[in-house]
């Protein structure tokens, strides 16, 4: 299959050239700010028009930082630039951090998922430019997941938080730079922002089907597989059921030590859930949950990308479980959030308090992710 030449925002920053001359530049970015060489964004830039500071998200500027691992303030060895992390207590810009710059690029490729925190990295320097009367400028990227596709919950604000603060869906199917033109109407930011958009890309395609390369945008997110799943098997990190980290195929697989894996897989498959099928398998995470311990559960593959429906997949995985498990399955509290963390990712409780099982819950957000698509529309920068 002959794939579409696509190039990211960081091909194309000379359209941005006027706003970045003789300015003092801040960056934000991490090892997905890449040009089409593989060239990284950090050296690009600060080559050609010299860096003031850079600004680190979860996992750090060089990807040396695991999930939720902290991340300091720093120098870059390779540029001697100063590294300030937007990340944990300094989320929200301080006034040291907005200091350092007169205009700030973000370059950081998402993953199409409402949790991921690299959205809400964006939207709070969004919010302190905003406040600082500071420029930004968004260097697209597409989304891996395409632009055609909605699914799963849409967040009610009451359980907001870092791994989803805005009322998205789970997959929301948006690029970056429309979500930056999006959210700057949705928190009414008066904003200096400008998107220096893709050439080549159209909603229907996913990364794959453009000569874009694949670069990790987190440790556990190693491949476009792990993102596509992601959207249905990320609520497993609010039960006590590991979600593959530690193994070679983050949220691929589902199990825990106490799980049949014959059975749970005999139990998904008679479901019969279109473009989804769920393999029996073991592993032993090498870290995080079960670390050590020999796990059993099923791997999802999905057979059809149009037709399988992964939020829908991974609910029902989650109360399958949760039936045949009852007296070992649990669900996570998160001190951190001082809440289920399973109702943060969700969006909601109504699934955790078994208002709503896994088909109703989907059934009951489809027409505020009907109206939502109808509302960003207005921010798309590409066709069909």
């Amino acid at each position: 299959m002959q794939r579409q030449h696509v190039l990211s925002g960081i091909d194309r920053i000379e359209q941005a050239d006027a706003l970045l001359r003789g300015r003092r530049i801040g960056l934000m970015t991490n090892p997905t700010g890449i040009d089409h060489d593989l060239n990284s964004t950090v050296d690009l830039v600060h080559k050609k028009y010299g860096l003031s500071a850079l600004y680190a998200v979860e996992h750090g500027i060089r990807g040396d930082a695991q999930a939720g691992a902290k991340v300091e303030n720093t120098v870059d060895p390779q540029t001697g630039v100063t590294v300030y992390s937007a990340f944990g207590k300094n989320s929200h810009f301080t006034d040291e951090m907005l200091a350092a710059f007169d205009v700030l690029i973000f370059d950081i490729q998402d993953v199409g998922a409402r949790f991921y925190t690299y959205l809400y990295s964006l939207s709070y320097a969004m919010e302190a430019c905003a406040r600082a009367g500071k420029s930004i400028i968004v260097l697209d990227r597409v989304n891996p997941l395409g632009g055609m596709k909605l699914s799963g919950t849409v967040l009610d604000t009451r359980f907001s938080s870092f791994v989803g603060d805005y009322e998205l869906p789970t997959q929301y199917a948006l690029t970056i730079g429309e979500y930056a033109r999006y959210v700057k109407d949705y928190l009414h930011l008066d904003v200096d922002l400008t998107v220096v958009p893709l050439s080549g890309w159209r909603r229907h395609m996913l990364l794959d089907d453009t000569d874009l390369p694949w670069v990790s945008p987190s440790p556990n997110c190693p491949h476009l597989e792990s993102a596509l799943c992601y959207t249905g098997m990320c609520i497993f990190e609010g039960a006590n059921i590991s979600e593959g980290r530690g193994t070679t195929i983050p949220f691929q697989v589902a199990g825990a030590p106490f799980i049949d894996g014959t059975k749970l897989a005999k139990e998904m498959n008679r479901l019969g859930l279109p473009g989804l099928h769920f393999r029996e398998t073991s592993f032993r995470p090498t870290f995080s949950k079960h670390e050590g311990e020999l796990c059993h559960g099923v791997q999802l593959h999905i057979t059809d990308r149009e037709y399988g429906d992964c939020a829908l997949g991974g609910l029902l995985l989650m109360e399958t479980i949760r039936r045949m498990y009852g007296e070992q399955f649990e669900f996570l509290y998160s001190e951190e959030f001082d809440s289920y963390f399973v109702d943060k990712l969700l969006g909601t409780d109504l699934f955790r308090l078994g208002k709503m099982d896994a088909r109703e819950l989907i059934e009951h957000f489809s027409g505020p992710i009907r109206r939502f698509r109808q509302e960003s529309a207005a921010y798309f920068l590409y066709n069909v």
